[in-house]
């Protein structure tokens, strides 16, 4: 057998294994899940452990990385779709205002901290841009995750949420499209942003027409013909369809697609069958190996000396500024203190659309390694504080329900007497 096939499947086993038996121990010490798995990564990853660059038998393996990295891309799709899957279309359009207000600051204010902290620092403007770009960036699949695992992810919070992460991936593509125009290689400056804002539009459009007149009725047909398990394979290659036309076609973020395909099956009556078919592959297979590969591809080493001062008020600034920003916008939407703080914390992690637009930047050499390295510390910090912090501020449901029952048992009892 090809020994490159037996170290992928060993060390998707160790993955996989490191990922289950993290999250229970992080369930069991009363957090979410998703926490244990990230910690996973972060200790088989270069900075603790270096499961595939030191370990002999993975190390000698060129493409496993690789390989592990594609199934984690898959994983988040999937999850991205669950999230989607959990929600009501029409409800998510009631919350238009509040989520395109809490989006756009999202947006807005971390940029621009992002972009005053790099500059206080002494670093150039082009690279301060693009920090700033990757502070605005928000990837909620950890918080649609915790917010699963707390059960809130249908209330108004959680359809917000999901509402001003749309807006806030369309901002930043946006932004960070601009961005590459003008202080990348391209010259034609007002085309190239012109084009961006048509193929956004174009794929919006086919996306919603296609969600809403041609997926019902193949989810029908296919429902009727004598294909084992033909239901879950449709809906795996709409997801991967979807995906692949959102970053081809409106140069939006994979995730963004599946997102949408989500929201489109979940108007279909065979919702329960697709959630639980899709549930089983992405939550026993696909989603540990993402969350676990954020870590693996974390080396925090490479930061050294006085770069850890940026880099730690760097992340303390992405963490308040998106609270501030969407929070703040939350409550101009009409929602209370305590809602819009619920939603500003749910769009703390930056996860990997933060990394996208560092690897974007990288690529095209608008930024430094080290500062490469910096951004990823920031985004694996915000994104392991964004579960912590959502169970902290949802506490106060569990304890107003239990005063709750405990004044119905009152009542009763007076009652009673």
């Amino acid at each position: 057998m090809n020994i490159d096939f037996l170290n992928f499947i060993l060390a998707l086993t160790v993955i996989i294994t490191a990922a289950k038996v993290s999250g229970y121990i992080s369930i069991r010490l009363g957090q979410p899940s998703v926490l244990g798995e990230l910690l996973a990564g972060l200790i088989l990853g270069p900075t603790v452990l270096n499961m595939l660059g030191a370990w002999p038998r993975f190390a000698a393996d060129s493409h496993l990385s690789e390989s592990i990295t594609l199934m984690a891309e898959v994983g988040v799709l999937l999850l991205m779709f669950l999230a989607g899957l959990e929600l009501d279309l029409r409800e998510l359009l009631k919350a238009g205002q509040v989520s395109a207000i809490a989006g756009t600051l999202g947006v807005i204010l971390p940029l621009a901290a992002g972009f005053v902290t790099a500059r206080l620092f002494g670093i150039g403007i082009t690279e301060a841009i693009f920090i700033g770009l990757a502070l605005s960036a928000t990837s909620v699949s950890i918080s649609a995750q915790t917010l699963m695992e707390l059960g809130v992810l249908r209330s108004r919070v959680g359809i917000g949420l999901l509402g001003a992460a749309v807006f806030d991936d369309i901002l930043v593509v946006l932004f960070l499209s601009v961005a590459a125009v003008v202080l990348g290689s391209e010259t034609t400056t007002t085309g190239g942003i012109l084009m961006v804002l048509i193929r956004m539009v174009v794929f919006l459009a086919l996306a919603v027409a296609a969600g809403f007149y041609v997926i019902p009725r193949l989810t029908r047909v296919v429902s009727n013909l004598p294909i084992s398990r033909g239901i879950v394979a449709f809906t795996l290659v709409v997801i991967l369809l979807y995906a692949v036309m959102s970053q081809t076609l409106g140069g939006m973020a994979t995730i963004t697609g599946a997102f949408l395909a989500g929201l489109f099956f979940a108007r279909t009556n065979l919702v329960n069958e697709i959630e639980a078919g899709i549930g089983t592959l992405a939550f026993g297979f696909f989603v540990p190996v993402f969350f676990v590969n954020i870590g693996l591809h974390a080396d925090l080493r490479e930061i050294s000396g006085p770069a850890w001062y940026f880099t730690l008020a760097l992340t303390v600034v992405a963490i308040i500024s998106k609270i501030a920003g969407s929070g703040l916008g939350a409550m101009l939407g009409g929602f209370d203190r305590r809602d819009a703080l619920r939603l500003g914390v749910g769009m703390v992690s930056r996860g990997e659309v933060g990394l996208i637009v560092a690897a974007v930047a990288l690529a095209q050499t608008l930024i430094q390694q080290e500062t490469f390295s910096e951004i990823v510390f920031m985004v694996i910090i915000a994104t392991l504080m964004t579960p912590v912090m959502l169970r902290a501020v949802y506490k106060p449901v569990a304890s107003e329900e239990k005063d709750d029952a405990r004044d119905d048992a009152r009542s009763k009892t007076e009652h009673i007497i």
